[in-house]
């Protein structure tokens, strides 16, 4: 293992914190059931088309059949969990929460793979997390309360929803690939999503008028957050262990905060280097780390 493993989900967990950006530029116009319909719509439309592309249509057998169709449900879970719960909850309450997807991941990947916690890379894994909690308290202050409790259940089961997504969709990954496994576990998704996304819209009455700004919105969510960050992160499972991959989703809020401050005109706090700092090293030490 080595940083190099480490390159392709950290660029997905940056793309990732480029949503805070996104969302904060207007970004409020659609339901978030729909929201989320349209963002694994548009994603998993563009991962089929490089499948396409590229000639890469794999022949799956019953059994793999069956393992999308499951991924594609704890993708479905995952992002209708996140937007509802992200739309109930306070800025920091939804931070912290979704930091907890790298250790349900650490957790299932021990438990269902067999990883080995070595001493470095628990090191890392704390260094990171600590330097991540220093860069959400400038932000946030880390304030726990307001939010309810629908929302903050919403973003417990949307983080261990995605650490179910990474762990459990390894085999195939492995076996197909991660462009193959990202886009039909993301075509999976998309009828499952429609249902609700369109009882939502029936029971909110909500005519969604496609602005700029929301055409932006989506198209940012489902090309990179979803079709280019998903690829990326399933490509780190390929290559590396879950608790490489997890340490990496450590770098979401600090890419957050850094495009909030340099787009947004927002100030960062007094932890942000250090916090930085830190979870630069925790991501080197668990990269770099030898399982024994």
């Amino acid at each position: 293992m080595g940083l190099r493993d480490a390159a392709p989900p950290l660029a997905a967990a940056a793309l990732w914190g480029g949503m805070y950006v996104v969302s904060k530029w207007g970004f409020g116009s659609v339901p978030a059931v729909t929201l989320a319909f349209l963002r694994v719509l548009v994603g998993g439309v563009a991962l089929y088309v490089a499948v396409r592309a590229l000639d890469a249509t794999p022949s799956l057998s019953t059994k793999d059949r069956r393992g999308m169709l499951r991924l594609g449900l704890w993708v479905a879970l995952t992002l209708a969990t996140q937007f509802v719960g992200t739309d109930r909850t306070t800025a920091s309450q939804g931070a912290l929460l979704t930091v907890l997807t790298p250790v349900f991941t650490l957790l299932l990947g021990v438990a269902m793979l067999d990883e080995v916690l070595t001493p470095r890379s628990a090191s890392g894994m704390t260094a990171a997390g600590v330097g991540t909690l220093l860069v959400l308290a400038g932000q946030y202050g880390l304030a726990l309360g307001g939010g309810d409790l629908v929302g903050i259940l919403a973003l417990l089961v949307a983080s261990a929803a995605w650490a179910a997504y990474t762990v459990d969709g390894a085999r195939l990954v492995r076996k197909h690939g991660a462009l193959v496994a990202a886009t039909y576990s993301s075509l999976a998704a998309v009828p499952m999503l429609a249902v609700p996304a369109a009882a939502e819209l029936a029971v909110t009455d909500v005519t969604l008028t496609f602005t700029p700004g929301v055409i932006g919105a989506v198209a940012y969510l489902g090309l990179g957050s979803t079709a280019a960050a998903w690829f990326l992160w399933y490509r780190g499972v390929e290559r590396t262990t879950a608790t490489v991959v997890a340490a990496c989703f450590f770098a979401q809020p600090l890419v957050g905060a850094a495009l909030g401050a340099l787009l947004l005109g927002e100030v960062l706090g007094p932890g942000f280097a250090v916090g930085g700092v830190l979870m630069g090293v925790g991501v080197a030490l668990v990269s770099t780390a030898r399982a024994r």
